[in-house]
């Protein structure tokens, strides 16, 4: 270890302690541990360009452990990415140095983190989506994805997709840092593991390499071998001194305690003062940046600059021998999608969302070039097989094709497409059953939080999954999801983009918008069984689809005021156009609206919201999940017929008329609104 890198190594512990001590607030004992790696990485090893941040060859590095952000904020202190002042203000309003860090890539800050385990799982998702960038440009576009996880990150049950995937598909690119220093918030690692971490490893496929972690020359011999291995990902296990270098106030050491973990270091009972005295710093100025080390990065700088520089004057000789794909990578990049005429797509008669929703994604998979499916073990069932069908899986040495079988693991599958989402240059899209998203609930909140335009594709939207009975019949999830337009990112916009369509042709148009939708994740909400193309008042369903563009619009109307106004998205649109049926014939004047999107809804002009749902008219909603899914539209004089239970096992026909989904039950409903 050279006197030099360990300088540079110990600001950091320094730099780490004072933002938490300051902060009053915060977990200084694992960056302390991290600090030696975190120092030679971005130092001597992970190629960035310090003027252009978002330099599209750069190798990324996804922080998983998010508690241990004042280890990196202080090496991009360091790198010039923040400021002292920056650093000072740890943890406060306002400041770019949140107690976990949040994706700011100008700053490298390449994720959101803090759900311990999703980091590194990004970084696989990143480590795919570089090879299917590489395979597609060549691999003058080839860079190296890093990740730095933790013992609790080992510890959570999405390390396990994580892992087999990885090894799996042979992600070589991939090299991640284990920070092993066997402390947890309450408790050491031994009261609750005991498990072999490397064996784990290896059986899923990984290189292993086992090192002191806080020893600079094996660091970087790790690192080298990792840089070299052509077949596996590497898993590097650095054993490490949790708060190295604290002292107590008689000078004794203060490593290795759970208290450091998640408290500043004064609290936990070590001394502040003397513990930076140890570390070569000055207690009176503890946010100083040693001369030796200013310097030191300067150079790191001038360095970085000039490889990227290299690379750039390479990547502008391929721009003028490749001009076509130069194209190409630019618009994978800025997100452009190709122009498509979605009023083209052939869809069938009376059919399930989830087979009208195959029918385009078919189309896609020739048309958007950068386009990833992915699906968790239901390609088939889901209906994602109709872009499988027009390309092939990854596989190991090879990701020339386009769809990713996730397997039984939906939470890893999130994470992995908010991972090709945050590198850059593809469109993910992932499928499953709807009420599988409790399962990703963790990771789209993430993609939500992130502004992540991953897709996803949610069949089997309702209790007309039938016979596969309540653990398969969601109820509550629409809702949870609708709370998800509600919610406003750190944007302004609302976090998340809702779609239940109601017959084929909506779907159509459901595509269409979650396509142009770049800023904020996307669901489709579609249902299993087929369902009755929606009546056309224009006599071009297709134009009159296009009103999902504003949430909510009229599928059947008429003439002068109408009586009643039904309300409902999905499937029930159709069950309220047969009971509209029995209700005109007593001469009641009824609006049928078909209701795709709340949040959408809600954003257009107060004139359009009340031409669709106006004042003092009585409204019934229908909804398939809980009655308060279309509170919102159905207003307080409004009724709401909808499941307040758990489904039952049972054909899904059985089940509507059971449950009053039925045209005879809407007029029934109606009739008593309207009567009171």
């Amino acid at each position: 270890m050279t006197d030099i890198s360990k300088l540079c190594a110990d600001n950091i512990r320094i730099l780490s302690m004072a933002m938490v001590e300051k902060a009053k607030s915060g977990h200084p004992g694992g960056a302390m541990g991290g600090a030696d790696f975190i120092h030679i990485l971005f130092s001597e090893y992970l190629n960035f360009d310090p003027d252009d941040p978002e330099w599209i060859n750069r190798d990324r590095f996804f922080l998983d452990p998010g508690h241990m952000s004042p280890m990196l904020y202080s090496v991009l202190t360091l790198t010039g990415h923040f400021t002292i002042d920056d650093i000072k203000n740890f943890r406060q309003w306002g400041s770019p140095t949140p107690g976990h860090p949040e994706l700011d890539r100008k700053r490298m800050i390449e994720n959101t983190s803090g759900p311990l385990g999703q980091g590194h799982t990004i970084a696989v998702g990143a480590a795919i989506a570089e090879r299917f960038l590489a395979a597609r440009f060549g691999e003058l576009f080839s860079h190296k994805i890093f990740t730095f996880i933790s013992d609790g990150g080992i510890q959570e049950e999405i390390s396990q997709g994580a892992g087999r995937l990885a090894g799996h598909l042979g992600l070589h690119n991939l090299i991640m840092f284990y920070d092993s220093n066997d402390i947890q918030l309450s408790t050491e690692t031994k009261a609750v593991t005991s498990e072999d971490t490397a064996m784990k490893y290896r059986a899923w496929g990984w290189n292993v390499l086992q090192i002191d972690g806080n020893n600079h020359n094996q660091i970087r011999k790790a690192l080298d071998a990792a840089l070299i291995e052509k077949e596996k990902p590497t898993i590097i296990i650095g054993k490490t001194i949790m708060g190295k270098g604290l002292l107590d106030k008689d000078g004794n050491s203060f490593e290795r305690k759970t208290s450091t973990h998640g408290m500043p270091v004064s609290e936990a009972g070590a001394s502040f003062e003397k513990s930076v005295i140890n570390l070569g710093g000055n207690p009176d100025e503890p946010f100083k940046i040693f001369d030796e080390v200013k310097d030191y990065y300067r150079k790191v700088l001038e360095r970085k600059r000039e490889k990227a520089s290299e690379w750039k004057m390479k990547m502008a000789e391929w721009e003028k021998a490749n001009p076509d794909l130069a194209r190409k990578l630019k618009d994978f990049y800025s997100g452009k999608v190709p122009e498509i005429d979605f009023s083209q797509i052939k869809q069938k008669e009376n059919i399930a969302t989830r087979a009208a929703s195959a029918a385009v994604l078919e189309v896609l998979a020739t048309k958007v070039e950068n386009m990833i499916v992915a699906s968790a073990d239901l390609s088939n069932s889901d209906k994602t097989d109709g872009f499988l069908k027009k390309t092939k899986p990854f596989a190991k040495g090879d990701f020339s094709g386009a769809f990713l079988n996730a397997g039984v693991s939906e939470l890893t599958m999130a994470a992995v497409m908010n991972g090709m989402a945050l590198h850059g240059g593809v469109i993910p899209a992932c499928g499953t059953f709807l009420v599988f998203s409790d399962y990703m609930k963790p990771a789209v909140r993430l993609a939500c939080l992130m502004s992540l335009p991953v897709i996803y594709i949610w069949t089997h939207d309702a209790f007309r999954v039938g016979e596969d009975g309540p653990t398969h019949q969601p109820v509550e999830q629409e809702a949870q999801l609708r709370l998800m337009e509600h919610l406003k990112n750190h944007h302004g916009e609302n976090s998340m983009l809702v779609l239940r369509p109601a017959d084929a042709t909506e779907t159509t148009v459901a595509w269409k918008l979650a396509l142009e939708n770049r800023r904020t994740p996307t669901a489709l909400l579609l249902s299993r069984q087929n369902i009755k193309d929606l009546p056309s008042p224009s006599g071009n369903r297709y134009n009159d689809a296009l009103g999902l563009y504003k949430g909510a619009y009229i599928v059947e109307d008429c003439e002068g005021q109408p009586d009643v106004i039904l309300v409902a998205c999905g499937s029930e649109v159709s069950t309220l156009v047969d009971g509209a049926a029995l209700l005109k014939n007593e001469g009641i004047k009824v609006r049928i609206v078909s209701a795709p999107s709340e949040g959408l809804f809600k954003k257009q002009t107060t004139e359009y919201r009340k031409s669709i749902i106006p004042d003092n008219t009585p409204v019934f909603g229908l909804t398939a999940g809980l009655p308060v899914t279309l509170q919102g539209l159905a207003g307080q004089r409004g009724k709401i017929w909808g499941l307040e239970t758990f489904g039952y096992s049972a054909p899904y026909k059985v089940l509507d008329e059971k449950f009053g989904f039925t045209a005879d039950n809407v007029y029934r409903q109606v009739k008593e609104l309207l009567a009171m």
